[in-house]
C-alpha cells in the first residue's frame, strides 16, 4: 500500500492528519506528518523526514505532500523525491489527502495523476446561494 506523508509548516501536517482520523473514524495506516517549526535546522528536519519515510514505505511507493512550493518544508520534501518511488506534490489540501488515502492501492504514478486532478477540482468559488446538494433545496 502506498505511504502518504505531509511535510509542512507547523501545525498544518498534524492538523490534516487529525482531519483524516475525523473523516475515517480511525487513523489510517502508513500515514505520517512532519511539521517544520520556525528556525528549525533543515538538516535535522530532513533526517526526521527520511526516518518517517522509511517507516511508511513498504516498497509500493510514497506520496509526499507539502504546503507551499519553494519554502523550507518543500525543499525538505524534494530531497525525498525518488523517480518512480517517491512523488512530491506541492499545494496540499484535505480533499487531495483523503483521495490519496482512499485510492492508494493503485500504482503510485496513477495515484499522483488522480491527486493533481482532485486538488484542482477541490478549489472553487462558492456563490452565496449555491447549494452543495441540489436535493437539499427540494427538501425545504
Amino acid at each position: 500500500m502506498i505511504g502518504v506523508m505531509v511535510v509542512s509548516h507547523e501545525p498544518l501536517g498534524t492538523a490534516l492528519i487529525r482531519c483524516t482520523r475525523h473523516v475515517f473514524g480511525r487513523l489510517p495506516p502508513q500515514l505520517a506528518a512532519l511539521d517544520v517549526i520556525p528556525d528549525e535546522d533543515p538538516v535535522a528536519a530532513g533526517q526526521a523526514a527520511r526516518e518517517l519515510l522509511a517507516r511508511i514505505n513498504d516498497g509500493s511507493g510514497v506520496v509526499v505532500f507539502t504546503d507551499c512550493w519553494g519554502a523550507t518544508p518543500s525543499r525538505i520534501a524534494m530531497e525525498l523525491s525518488d523517480p518512480l518511488k517517491v512523488y512530491v506534490l506541492a499545494g496540499v489540501n484535505l480533499p487531495m489527502l483523503l483521495k490519496a488515502i482512499t485510492l492508494r492501492r493503485m500504482p503510485v504514478h496513477e495515484l499522483v495523476e488522480q491527486l493533481v486532478e482532485a486538488g484542482h477540482r477541490a478549489i472553487r468559488v462558492i456563490e452565496p446561494e449555491q447549494e452543495v446538494d441540489p436535493k437539499a433545496r427540494a427538501a425545504r
